[in-house]
């Protein structure tokens, strides 16, 4: 299962176990469990303190637990966790071989304190690239308090589960038996979920903030460059989000950043944060923005959906975009039922499927390309003339043999059971005909829309809601400043993003020293 180059950085890492962990596997006659079976054996061959069993009775198999010797811990996969997964492998033993985790002392309390019992089912995919985080923060939470369950389930393998429970979409997480949530979810995410006192304490403790020199709203490639620059001016610097790294979390592959060959959307935001607290930014993750207010005089204010209120000299809006939605009858009824937005993260639930991609600039284009391999069938439908993709995607997409290109094509609805989706139809701009092509995914890459949607009255907007900026990166309103994707600057790119969080720090100091100065 390992080669050698893996096993050599697997026991580099086992290292770092301090006590006895057992794995103990719940096997069956599928291939499955023969993997699962090596790859146990060749992880307790490069540790003395891991042991693995073969005579577990969970009912669900191919599946192992990972637990502390003596202890009771409540983390099981039910998967071979290779491709995306393997980190949370690897978390998981050092984890539960008492390595401390990377979270705050009071989130750590936080969950020890929980009160009840909770039993948590993730279904996931090997190449979904929000499910790691989700995974991750499950087990750490089951490491933690013996009351919490998790058991990671590769949908691939078991998809008679995933048919019964018509999962459409991963992540998809159940809590004791009913739906909890779907999409990338964090520790915070979760707890606020389900310790109901958690809102009102994060308030309290926001509340007593100082006001901050610079406050940045977002915390992808924008806001994190602007508050690495401002924090390096030795200012008071906050970030405030709802995750930090914004759409590169949504972002398989990055390969355009310069000097950085290539690299996976979820590892670009780890180093982003990571670039952000090494300069001491107070980073204020798991919080949705509600109001901006920027009085005459005085510090900007930024009321948060929890009712508490920051307080910044200046602010940079950095809110980015996200998928922009087809807005047709059926999109919302089956969403996550049919229709998705990652085809990294749900394309293999439709395995052997029929599907069809809504785009055909390069994310559409990149998309039917990635489903072609795993699924029967793709039509990729594009409302213009032509596709809007770089020439090397179009050659490519057109030289697969099993999708479909429908040009100069109007999608009027997506159709479904009740249940999940069963088709869409398209009307031909030319003609005015409609078709039904029958199938059981969409997938919607028709571009981005800017998450300003609150700041609307507030300060001046394009008609298409982008945060109007100078070349300085000021908007209508004296002291706040904004970059990224959510502002008037062309070209959506992670580069140009990060440059504009730059220079819209740069210019918040300056306004800064400015009337520092006047006062």
């Amino acid at each position: 299962m390992l080669d050698d180059s893996l096993k050599t950085q697997l026991a580099a890492y086992l290292q770092r176990v301090t006590q006895p962990v057992e794995l103990v596997a719940s096997l069956d006659e599928r291939e499955a469990s023969a993997e699962m079976r090596e790859l146990l054996s060749e992880i307790a061959e490069l540790s003395p303190l891991i042991t693995a069993r073969f005579d577990g009775l969970d009912p669900r198999r191919p599946s192992f637990s990972i637990s502390r010797a003596g202890a009771d811990m409540g983390v099981r996969f039910a998967a071979i966790p290779m491709g995306h997964e393997f980190t949370s492998l690897v978390l998981a033993l050092l984890q539960a071989g008492g390595h401390p985790p990377k979270l705050e002392a009071e989130v750590i309390e936080q969950i020890r304190s929980l009160e009840g019992d909770f039993a948590f089912e993730t279904y996931m995919s090997l190449t979904c690239h929000n499910c790691p985080d989700v995974v991750q923060a499950l087990n750490l939470m089951a490491v933690l308090n013996p009351r919490i369950r998790h058991v990671a389930i590769d949908g691939g393998l078991f998809q008679d589960e995933v048919e019964q429970r018509r999962i459409m979409a991963v992540p998809m997480v159940f809590l004791n038996g009913q739906p909890f949530g779907s999409g990338r979810m964090e520790v915070h995410d979760i707890l606020a979920k389900i310790d109901t006192g958690a809102a009102a304490r994060d308030a309290a403790k926001l509340a007593t903030k100082p006001v901050f020199e610079v406050l940045i709203v977002g915390g992808g490639p924008a806001g994190a460059a602007a508050a690495v620059y401002a924090a390096r001016k030795g200012i008071r610097t906050g970030i405030v989000g709802e995750r930090m790294g914004g759409q590169t979390l949504d972002t398989l592959g990055i390969e355009n950043y310069i000097s950085v060959l290539e690299t996976q959307g979820p590892k670009f935001a780890a180093a982003l944060e990571a670039h952000a607290r090494a300069y001491g930014v107070d980073l204020m993750n798991g919080q949705r923005v509600a109001q901006l207010d920027a009085p005459a005089s005085g510090p900007v204010r930024v009321r948060l959906d929890n009712g508490a209120v920051l307080q910044g000299r200046t602010v940079i809006l950095a809110t980015g975009a996200r998928w922009r939605n087809v807005g047709v009858p059926g999109e919302a009824e089956y969403r996550n039922k049919g229709v998705a937005y990652c085809p990294h993260c749900d394309g293999p639930l439709y395995k052997g499927k029929r599907t069809a991609v809504i785009g055909g600039g390069n994310s559409g284009v990149e998309a039917a390309i990635d489903l072609a391999g795993i699924v029967e069938h793709v039509t990729l439908i594009e409302f213009a003339p032509q596709l809007k993709a770089d020439a090397v995607l179009v050659e490519k997409v057109r030289s697969l043999p099993n999708v479909t290109l429908i040009l100069n094509a109007q999608t009027t609805e997506i159709v479904g059971d009740g249940q999940k989706v069963t088709g869409l139809r398209w009307k031909d701009r030319t003609s005015g005909t409609e078709q039904l092509v029958e199938l059981a995914g969409v997938f919607v890459q028709i571009g981005l829309v800017p998450n300003t949607e609150w700041l609307k009255g507030t300060l001046e907007l394009s008609k298409h809601g982008e945060i109007i900026v100078d070349a300085k990166g000021a908007t209508s309103l004296p002291g706040v400043f904004a970059a990224g994707d959510a502002t008037t600057v062309p070209y959506k790119q992670i580069i140009i993003a990060a440059g504009d969080g730059a220079k819209a720090a740069l210019s918040a100091f300056d306004h800064l020293i400015r009337h520092s100065a006047a006062a």
